[in-house]
């Protein structure tokens, strides 16, 4: 989406239309968890061997959207949104760290 101007990426980046209702706009999942097809699913996904969504605060369809988007319009290859509170700052505590070190062990 990188040769769309600016003004078209706030709106439309990170969205692919969904191929059965051709939804334009994003939808809003209201949702906190999800549904596995059967325990070997639910035990790939949270082993990180398989994508897809597990639960809300980690995944969701929304929130990937707005990561692409805001990726998007400041040019970076990915982005992570969080809720206010501790994890920004842990988060941002743990970039700067990031960026002075050559190795980080957590």
């Amino acid at each position: 989406m990188s040769e769309l101007k600016f003004e078209t990426l706030q709106v439309h980046a990170g969205q692919v239309v969904d191929g059965t209702t051709k939804a334009r706009a994003v939808p809003i999942y209201q949702t906190s968890s999800y549904v596995f097809d059967d325990a070997a699913d639910g035990a790939d996904l949270f082993a990180l061997r398989k994508f897809g969504n597990i639960y809300t605060r980690l995944m969701n369809p929304t929130t990937d959207v707005f990561e692409k988007r805001i990726a998007a319009l400041e040019g970076g290859v990915t982005a992570l949104a969080t809720s206010s509170g501790l994890p920004p700052r842990r988060n941002g505590i743990a970039s700067a760290h990031l960026a002075r070190c050559s190795s980080f062990n957590a």
